[in-house]
């Protein structure tokens, strides 16, 4: 049985996730060696890089929506009250979210911002379908 556009969308932003953490420890790896990556951490490091610190507020922005897209794609699957519209909604967070950490990276402002609104977007319509 082939899988909804919701879950596939769920599926890709799981790897999208993945791709923000990996962006954000290796950059701070890069900077700070391997030895302070296998360290305890305890003590605070020295300031990153404008860049490195980017890339990890970037993910730290994402690991703040994506629980709540999880969320509403899983009740919208289990409803079955998959539609048109969730379908959009899937592909709006999605897509803003691939768009979001290259803008973030660079450092564009409004835009970046405009781009999150469009995944808050997404998740929003999601949830208006299981009200």
């Amino acid at each position: 049985m082939p899988m909804s556009i919701e879950i596939q969308m769920l599926v890709w932003s799981m790897v999208l996730g993945l791709v923000h953490l990996f962006a954000a420890s290796t950059a701070v790896t890069h900077e700070r060696g391997l030895k302070w990556n296998a360290s305890p951490r305890d003590a605070q490091g020295p300031p990153v890089r404008p860049l490195t610190g980017r890339l990890q507020r970037a993910q730290s922005n994402f690991m703040e929506t994506f629980p709540f897209f999880a969320a509403a794609v899983l009740a919208v699957v289990l409803t079955q009250r998959q539609d048109g519209t969730t379908a959009l909604a899937v592909q709006l967070y999605f897509w803003a979210r691939v768009v979001y950490l290259p803008l973030y990276a660079a450092g564009v402002p409004y835009v970046r911002s405009l781009v999150w609104v469009v995944s808050l977007i997404g998740i929003i319509k999601l949830i208006f379908v299981l009200l």
